[in-house]
């Protein structure tokens, strides 16, 4: 009689009564998976320029300046620091930190990677540089993007600070 009770002890005892199969384990909902953004020379990626740019401390109205400024921005955006990064734009007619503020809402991250900038160019007493700029992340909705291009930076020759232009 022991023995044709054992099935039934083994199932009571793993927890089996038969019927329906235990429920499922739930497993952690999917960590969204952050953007990548295309490669050098790819489209949608910087210019695939592999010269060295140079370590030595830059030169007042250089590149490296303009640059500098540019990351600095991009690094404010992608913390948040929306204030902060408009304080890097050259003043526009119509442009307010606000409606700066309002124009990242719609992002759930946003990064940027700067390229080497080309020298300085003076025109009607400002120095203007472009700074190559690759531009990725993800929306609210899930989908992610990229873009490449470049940034002007502008500032009275002579004196000032580099600031992000976008024209008047």
């Amino acid at each position: 009689m022991l023995r044709a009770l054992a099935p039934l002890l083994l199932l009571a005892a793993c927890g089996d009564s038969g019927g329906a199969p235990p429920p499922a384990k739930k497993e952690p909902a999917a960590k969204k998976q952050e953007a990548i953004p295309p490669a050098p020379g790819e489209a949608g990626g910087l210019p695939d320029d592999v010269t060295p740019i140079s370590e030595a401390p830059s030169a007042p109205g250089g590149g490296q300046g303009a640059a500098t400024v540019v990351e600095t921005y991009y690094a404010l955006i992608e913390a948040g620091k929306y204030r902060d990064a408009w304080k890097l734009r050259w003043p526009a007619k119509g442009d307010d930190a606000e409606a700066f503020t309002a124009n990242f809402e719609k992002y759930a991250s946003y990064h940027a990677n700067v390229g080497a900038p080309a020298e300085p160019q003076a025109a009607a007493g400002m120095l203007y540089a472009e700074v190559p700029v690759q531009l990725y992340g993800r929306l609210k909705s899930g989908e992610s993007f990229s873009s490449a291009g470049s940034i002007t930076v502008r500032r009275p020759a002579g004196r000032g600070e580099w600031r992000i232009y976008g024209g008047d």
